[in-house]
């Protein structure tokens, strides 16, 4: 069958990519719509389909709070255990070292000072960790701003240098052609010079917000050193976005919150865990694969996905059980905020321009596990595909029909059907409730945050329907409309401050 899907692609390859491309908008608006058209039409399917979709988020809010719940107690045991201590046991324990490459532009000497700090204070050695500047060479005084860190630092690390991504043709600009670059300058600077050994090193590509856990490498060497297929592997934290989140506007912290508590929740659901954000893997995996994409803006999922298939299926991406903060969103006033939250969702939601590959390679690849690849696939697309969507058929979908089809309205279904709705969304509130608590429980403790904001922080989900169409489900659909157009996304930095 592969073949067979194959050589379609290879015949029309132009037709076939915007065919895919054009099923990510074409799905979402057509679910979107047909609560309007569906409403003339065929009232009854409409009405049961709203009432099927409510009951499966009811779903999804549960299983999404258990998951955060029992994330969250692993965690916690986690950051009790002595990791160096575990690692220590393996008797290549001096041989492993770990890259941390940092892909940066226009960000500010505090933000990556506090960075790489956070590395510097890790329990495992330091020595033993290789810290990798990658600076984009057009950002002006970027020497200045990178030789001030390498001054501050080179004592601190077995070894800390910048690399110059310079503007190449057919690249994209963004984070993933920079950290492209830097990991073949580090596979030239430290692996064929013979400072370190390629079957004993990971490369983590780290966002330059990024505090980690100061047990994170130490967890990363045990995870990495226990495993038999330590080369086929990634290794993710749970990304929460804790380090300036009372600072930031309110729709923001709401959002930030979900976010924080699915990056939580995805670290137990092994399949649907994907790498995200800041993360790890092999040094020999990534060289074997060829490096970054040179030509795509969001990265992490891609590069799971290339490691996936051209490894037959084997690749897989590990949990670490420890929290990597993050900032949100935040600049100089609150709508400016707003709009740094707006575009990064963007970025974020423009990992569909992605889905076409994925599923061209789902049909064309040959010799990996049906089951596992479809699994895969199908949580990714799902994801995806119903980012736009969801906003609007439990926000606004029971609603529409009595204004379009007053007389269905006057039967009995169509009479109780926001009712019976807005019943099941009602039931979500236990679980939201849930979440407040595993967030309460898992945030850091603020001394200077009152207590009176604290108690605040609840009635600020009051604007989770505005908050969640400007700043999750409008995004998300621009996205997919651009992608519909066969239009491209400019890489913007998200400004946090």
């Amino acid at each position: 069958m592969t073949k067979f899907f194959q050589k379609i692609f290879n015949r029309y390859p132009i037709k076939t990519k915007r065919f895919l491309e054009l099923l990510p908008g074409f799905f979402s608006w057509t679910l979107i719509l047909f609560p309007v058209w569906g409403s003339i039409l065929i009232p009854y399917i409409v009405a049961y389909f709203i009432l099927f979709f409510d009951v499966y988020w009811l779903y999804k809010s549960f299983s999404f709070t258990i998951a955060a719940f029992i994330s969250s107690r692993k965690i916690k045991e986690a950051e009790n255990k002595d990791w160096l201590k575990a690692a220590q046991v393996f008797k290549n324990f001096k041989l492993v070292n770990h890259i941390a490459i940092i892909p940066n532009y226009t960000e500010s000497v505090d933000t990556l000072r506090r960075t790489i700090t956070s590395i510097a204070s890790q329990t495992f050695p330091a020595k033993q960790i290789f810290v990798i500047l990658a600076m984009e060479k057009r950002e002006k005084n970027v020497n200045k701003k990178a030789n001030m860190l390498i001054k501050e630092f080179r004592k601190s690390f077995g070894g800390i240098f910048a690399t110059y991504h310079p503007d190449i043709k057919n690249e994209v600009k963004g984070k993933s052609s920079n950290q492209s670059f830097a990991s073949k300058e580090a596979y030239n600077k430290l692996v064929k010079k013979g400072i370190i050994d390629i079957n004993y090193a990971t490369v983590s590509s780290i966002d330059a917000d990024s505090i980690f856990d100061r047990q994170y490498f130490a967890y990363l060497t045990y995870s990495f050193l226990n495993d038999s297929n330590r080369h086929v592997k990634f290794w993710q934290s749970a990304i929460v976005f804790h380090n300036n989140i009372w600072k930031v506007p309110s729709p923001t912290r709401i959002i930030s919150f979900f976010g924080s508590l699915w990056r939580m929740a995805v670290l137990v659901q092994r399949d649907r865990l994907i790498s995200s954000s800041t993360y790890s893997l092999s040094f020999a995996l990534l060289r074997n694969i060829g490096y970054w994409d040179t030509d795509v803006i969001p990265e992490d999922y891609r590069i799971f996905f290339k490691a996936f298939y051209k490894l037959g299926g084997k690749s897989r991406v590990e949990p670490i059980f420890l929290k990597t903060s993050m900032d949100a969103p935040l600049s100089s006033s609150y709508f400016k905020s707003l709009k740094n939250k707006y575009h990064q969702e963007r970025r974020w939601s423009w990992g569909v321009s992605d889905d076409p590959l994925f599923m061209k390679w789902w049909l064309t690849v040959p010799n990996v596990p049906f089951i596992r690849k479809t699994v895969i696939l199908f949580n990714v697309l799902l994801e995806h595909f119903l980012w736009p969507v969801n906003w609007f058929i439990i926000t606004i979908a029971a609603n529409i029909i009595p204004f379009i089809n007053p007389v269905f309205s006057r039967t009995t279904l169509g009479y109780n059907l926001p009712r019976l709705a807005g019943f099941i969304l009602t039931i979500c509130l236990i679980a939201l409730i849930v979440m407040m608590v595993i967030d309460f429980r898992s945030r850091p403790k603020n001394p200077n945050l009152s207590k009176f904001r604290q108690i605040l922080f609840p009635l600020e989900f009051i604007l989770l329907p505005i908050a969640g169409f400007f700043l999750s489900a409008l995004p998300a659909l621009v996205s997919h409309v651009q992608l519909m157009l066969g239009k491209r996304l400019e890489y913007k930095v998200t400004e946090k401050l």
